[in-house]
């Protein structure tokens, strides 16, 4: 998922399933290494996400050749599913398995792994050298407890996405640079529209909620360091205006009747529909409306029509920070050639590679300059966009307890109808905190 898969949840029941599975892994590391050969002297195994386009393996592939031979990529895809590829890697570092090197890691997971010491941490001279051009935002996923324990690798947002028509016919521009949900939201039910939103209970929904919760210069929590003690915010002034925001869009005209179960998939297909006004997505669904119409299924007039702007304003005075996803590469602690492993991240994060995997595999990357690449630009006109986005972007809660957090704001926040600015945001409160502390269950 573009929008980086809740983590597996960290119930009493979750946490006995992690500690088996660990064990488990220990067994067969013991055994039979977990997985057979870890390849040669100079192999190299890098755990990726599933690409069935082939970027990624390209790139490691090139990769592998300009080094000279000092090292050979092998590439191991983890499951298609969130929960299948946290458990693969817990399993293997919990296992202290030497035969992987690195993986690719939604970035909720790196404070977890992180904290439980399982994350090779890059020293001063490293960081300076692999964080030259990565962009702003991104970095901050990659740390934890002021170490860079991942290297922002791929670098996902949400732009709006808009009709000109219909915001010709609202008398509303979307790319002005105070232009606000509230006024998206009026303007879409004066032309009879529809706002595409992720309100389905899972992590785009989440997505939403804390997108909104920061762009009104609040947060979820404070004091992430602090762990299970870090101090619950999202019952403020910021979290009830993100709440009202909800609730006004799920309430009114404006509203997918489908809102409560939708995900981005349901929410473009609606947007390239005849009711389509305004939608908040990820960069894939202008590729993919490009595809619909190569493939005739969408008429070239909807395409001609669709224009992009940088993700609303909660309120006029301050800037949005826009959703972030993405992906960053840590190194196992438990590698036996950690050195290789830096030099080979440090080839997969340059313009180069990177422009590779932006045009193959579609999605941005946190690689800055590889936005002014004229191939790039070529196919994504909204490529400044893009990277200014990346960079002002607002993280979700970077905490070993992510997958908690998630799940509660979720729990009471879902139905987006039955929101209440006045009683969600403090009985989300109630709830992370309980967690949090273990006096409930989710």
């Amino acid at each position: 998922m573009r929008s980086t898969p809740v983590i597996g949840r960290r119930t009493a029941g979750h946490r006995r399933s992690v500690a088996a599975a660990a064990a488990a892994a220990l067994a067969c590391s013991a055994l039979v290494g977990c997985g057979g050969d870890a390849g040669g002297a100079r192999t190299l195994n890098w755990y990726i996400n599933p690409d069935n386009t082939g970027a990624t393996q390209e790139a490691a592939a090139q990769c592998s050749r300009n080094s000279g031979g000092r090292y050979t990529i092998a590439t191991s895809v983890l499951p298609a599913t969130a929960d299948g590829q946290r458990e693969q890697i817990v399993r293997r570092l919990a296992a202290g398995d030497p035969s992987i090197d690195f993986m690719t890691i939604d970035p909720p997971y790196n404070p977890e792994l992180a904290s439980a010491g399982w994350l090779y941490e890059f020293t001063d001279a490293q960081r300076s050298e692999l964080l030259t051009d990565i962009l702003e935002s991104p970095i901050k996923t990659a740390e934890w407890k002021g170490k860079l324990v991942g290297v922002p690798y791929s670098a996902n947002t949400q732009l709006l996405w808009y009709r000109k028509s219909v915001a010709q016919k609202a008398g509303v521009d979307p790319t002005s640079p105070t232009f606000t949900w509230d006024q998206m939201i009026d303007a879409a039910v004066r032309t009879n529209t529809i706002i595409s939103e992720q309100g389905k209970r899972y992590e785009g929904y989440m997505v939403w909620v804390n997108g909104l919760i920061e762009s009104a210069g609040g947060s979820i929590i404070r004091d992430n360091e602090r762990g299970r003690d870090a101090t619950v915010s999202i019952d403020s002034p910021e979290g009830r205006e993100a709440a009202r925001i909800i609730a006004k869009l799920a309430n009114s005209p404006a509203a997918d009747p489908a809102l409560s179960t939708a995900d981005e998939e349901v929410g473009r297909i609606t947007f390239q529909g005849e009711r389509g006004g305004f939608m908040l997505n990820w960069p894939y669904a202008y590729a993919s409306l490009q595809g619909n119409v190569a493939d005739g299924t969408t008429d070239p007039s909807v395409l001609e029509d669709v224009a992009w702007a940088r993700y609303p304003r909660v309120k006029a005075d301050v800037p949005s920070k826009p959703p972030i996803g993405g992906a960053n590469i840590g190194i196992s602690k438990f590698s036996t050639k950690k050195e290789l492993a830096v030099e080979a991240v440090k080839c997969l994060i340059s313009p180069p590679m990177q422009k590779i995997r932006f045009l193959g595999l579609g999605d941005p990357v946190a690689t800055g300059s590889v936005y002014d690449d004229p191939d790039v630009r070529a196919k994504y006109p909204m490529a400044d966009l893009m990277r200014e986005s990346i960079n002002d972007a607002g993280p979700r809660p970077i905490t070993p307890y992510y997958g908690d957090v998630s799940a509660a704001v979720q729990r009471t926040w879902h139905t987006p109808a039955g929101v209440n600015p006045e009683t969600t945001p403090a009985t989300a409160a109630k709830l992370i905190d309980d967690v949090l502390h273990d006096r409930r269950l989710l």
